[in-house]
């Protein structure tokens, strides 16, 4: 009866201890894990917007886009990007949920009128020599200069302007249907993600 007293006051000593430890771990790399969060955010706003002076993960306008399936608010952020304190261009996230492989994130780019600075592909699970050539340059740059107005938003194969991918046109059908859909989001609602908010002058 001592020894199985004995055992559970050792392990419980152990699991004490090790719960302590992942606990001191965890605080010690929270930081670090959100800055280099931080730091991939940046990377991806600057890759579609143009020069900037400020933060714009910090200069942000975040709206309400209706309800997900689960009835939680689907919420946009539009991150605004400036030089001398001029307004130059703002980049929002975009899902194309009819991925080949499943949902494709996309950094989208645009100046304030609308038309799009750039295009950049966060995260995907296309094919590899595939469907995974929607992060080469030659297909995200077809987007620069477009806006709802100036193009037909489909592929090619549908009679649109965009070029497919060979062997892999169900990628970027999502990628073009997703970005115009977050274009026309922008629109509808331009006034409010360019309006001066907190300290803007």
């Amino acid at each position: 009866m001592k020894d199985i007293i004995r055992l559970l006051l050792a392990l419980t000593l152990i699991a004490g201890g090790a719960g302590l430890i992942l606990s001191q771990v965890e605080t010690a790399t929270r930081e670090p894990i959100k800055e280099q969060r931080r730091l991939q955010m940046l990377k991806a706003l600057s890759a579609v917007l143009p020069e900037f002076d400020n933060s714009p993960d910090t200069d942000t306008v975040i709206l309400n886009n209706g309800i997900d399936k689960k009835g939680r608010p689907v919420l946009e952020t539009f991150y605004r990007a400036r030089k001398a304190e001029q307004l130059g261009g703002i980049a929002f996230k975009v899902v194309a949920p009819d991925g080949y492989s499943g949902n494709i994130y996309i950094m989208v780019g645009v100046e304030p009128d609308g038309q799009i600075i750039g295009i950049e592909i966060l995260t995907h699970a296309e094919t590899p020599g595939l469907g995974s050539k929607i992060t080469d340059a030659v297909f995200k740059d077809q987007f620069k200069g477009k806006n709802l107005d100036n193009v037909d938003w489909r592929v090619k194969k549908d009679g649109g302007q965009f070029d497919q991918i060979t062997g892999a046109t169900i990628s970027p059908r999502a990628i073009v249907g997703a970005v115009k859909k977050g274009l026309e989001f922008y629109r509808e609602h331009k006034k409010e993600i360019l309006a001066p908010q907190g300290g803007d002058k």
